[in-house]
């Protein structure tokens, strides 16, 4: 088991070596939109090995930059065609959610999350894989996050309040879900110009209301 072990470790460091010493070009990926199928796919789990490849830390990186390029606020590995059981979530002052409390940059690999509360907040949601379209959403308002972080050690934290919704709405891709499918009154479906124009203070009030009551 220690020889296992210390094989493991060695190899993990010369991973990292290997890509300090030769760093590749981040890729911007092609984000799938709401009809094709790979939007409705149940995404897999990664093994640890897998997530230790050359190939998987790439991938990450390749995600982390696409999401930034198109001002998203998370992606799904399955948005970019890819139906792992990864999703990366950051929100640094984002221009499309203005109203978003900053999440630093985190990494799910294979997320599990537990309600903690049966209190729900609706939010006003829109999506990268569903463009020009927003809509209401039920979310939880406090959730327990046990996963592994891309490097393999575990994660366990609990969010609350507008960040939970954004981590519901992330890890829904991984089980083939949009927020379309979450909508509950279809009268709230807006483009992003009406709901800019009718509906966004109103909702940054309701996003106000939330973090004072819950965190953010």
């Amino acid at each position: 088991m220690a020889l296992t072990r210390l094989f493991h470790d060695s190899f993990k460091a010369l991973l990292h070596a290997a890509r300090m010493q030769y760093p590749r070009r981040v890729a911007v990926l092609p984000i799938a939109h709401v009809g094709h199928p790979v939007l409705r796919q149940r995404a897999r789990e990664v093994t640890l090995f897998e997530l230790e490849s050359p190939e998987t830390q790439g991938f990450i990186d390749d995600l982390v930059e696409t999401m930034r390029h198109a001002n998203g606020a998370g992606l799904a590995a399955i948005q970019v065609h890819r139906p792992l059981r990864i999703v990366a979530i950051e929100v640094k002052d984002n221009p499309r959610y203005p109203y978003k409390p900053n999440i630093p940059l985190t990494v799910l690999v294979n997320p599990v999350l537990t309600p903690l509360t049966d209190a729900t907040f609706d939010n006003f949601e829109g999506c990268l894989s569903v463009p020009n379209l927003r809509g209401v959403v039920p979310r939880f308002a406090e959730l327990a996050v046990t996963a592994l972080d891309r490097h393999g050690a575990a994660i366990e934290h609990v969010v609350r309040g507008i960040t939970a919704g954004t981590y519901q709405h992330e890890v829904d891709h991984l089980d083939g879900l949009l927020f379309l499918d979450r909508v509950q009154d279809t009268r709230t479906l807006c483009t992003w110009d009406q709901f800019k124009e009718h509906f966004e203070a109103a909702f940054i009030e309701r996003v106000r209301t939330v973090v004072t009551r819950y965190g953010s």
